[in-house]
């Protein structure tokens, strides 16, 4: 049997409802029930979403939207370790603790190379179309089971702290999904036809340098606008990178789609729609400044995608 995305759709599923059960009951939570709501809905989404009509899918896609909007998931008080407990803990782990942690990307990169041509039954292993995700999703199950043996907690005690986190970052969890399918809407409306001819009308495109360096800060200001990497690369590859940079200047489309993603992810760091990134650490971290965050990873992200820029240029014909 070939281990598919659809398996890790199911996990997380699962773990979504569990999240939101012990909502459900938890009698400290505000909102128990409409937070409940909430991730029961979306756990659904990844159960059974590509079995329902697109039509219900955006339907619960909505209430979810509604039901974030109006305040309805909150956050309950889930039972932690006592302080003292915690100190204990990281004492006898030491610098074991980043194993887990280290497991996850270790096998990722197994899973994405050394796994892919591994067939069993005339079967491959791990599903060719998304081998890269299916094996991230191998590195979390694995770096679930070191963490449990190292902890000497159970499975359980994994869901418990899954589900603190999601609390923790509450609705901003799904930012992500709802942003690429906000790409995808602009890809769809014509956006990227309208950055194509805004960009070739009013900026000289006789320059390979000067359609690169359009492309990569194009990916960074439209990751601002819309907090996302995912929702900007619809655009900007539809306006610029296919028909300017591939079409034109014959660029090699994986090293255009490395490095333009690359770039949206400078503008990730500056921008405080990225919520789950910039936002929900400055809070859980009791910052005063909410864009401390961001007003840290500014010096980083602008040099970076300046070098974004000379790289894609002279490497994007390879």
């Amino acid at each position: 049997m070939t281990l598919t995305i659809d398996h890790f759709y199911i996990l997380v599923g699962l773990l979504l409802a569990s999240v939101a059960i012990m909502n459900l009951v938890d009698r400290s939570n505000p909102r128990r029930h409409t937070t409940a709501l909430f991730w029961g809905l979306y756990a659904l989404l990844y159960l059974a979403g590509e079995r329902m009509p697109p039509a219900a899918v955006g339907a619960l896609m909505i209430g979810m939207a509604l039901l974030a909007g109006f305040g309805g998931v909150k956050a309950g008080a889930p039972k932690a370790l006592e302080p003292e407990a915690r100190r204990a803990s990281a004492a006898r782990l030491g610098n074991r603790i980043f194993i887990p942690a280290l497991l996850l990307p270790l096998v990722t990169v197994i899973g994405a190379t050394v796994l892919k041509d591994v067939h069993i039954g005339g079967l491959p292993m791990l599903d060719p179309a998304h081998l890269t995700l299916v094996s991230m999703g191998c590195g979390a199950v694995v770096a679930l089971a070191a963490a449990c043996w190292l902890t000497r907690a159970t499975p359980l005690q994994g869901v418990r702290e899954a589900r603190r986190l999601v609390d923790a970052m509450s609705w901003a969890v799904v930012l992500p999904h709802i942003l690429a399918v906000l790409g995808l809407l602009f890809s769809e409306a014509g956006v990227g036809k309208a950055v194509a001819h805004l960009t070739t009308t009013y900026i000289g495109m006789d320059s390979a340098f000067v359609a690169v360096a359009v492309y990569c800060i194009g990916m960074a200001l439209f990751t601002i606008v819309m907090g996302n990497g995912f929702a900007a690369f619809p655009v900007m590859a539809g306006g610029v990178g296919i028909p300017v940079l591939i079409g034109v200047y014959g660029a090699n489309p994986a090293v255009m789609a490395a490095i333009g993603m690359f770039s949206a992810y400078c503008g990730t760091l500056m921008t405080p729609m990225a919520a789950n990134f910039n936002i929900v650490p400055a809070a859980l971290l009791d910052l005063p400044d909410k864009n401390a965050v961001i007003r840290a990873q500014i010096p980083s992200a602008l040099p970076i995608l300046i070098a974004n820029i000379f790289l894609l240029y002279f490497l994007m014909n390879l």
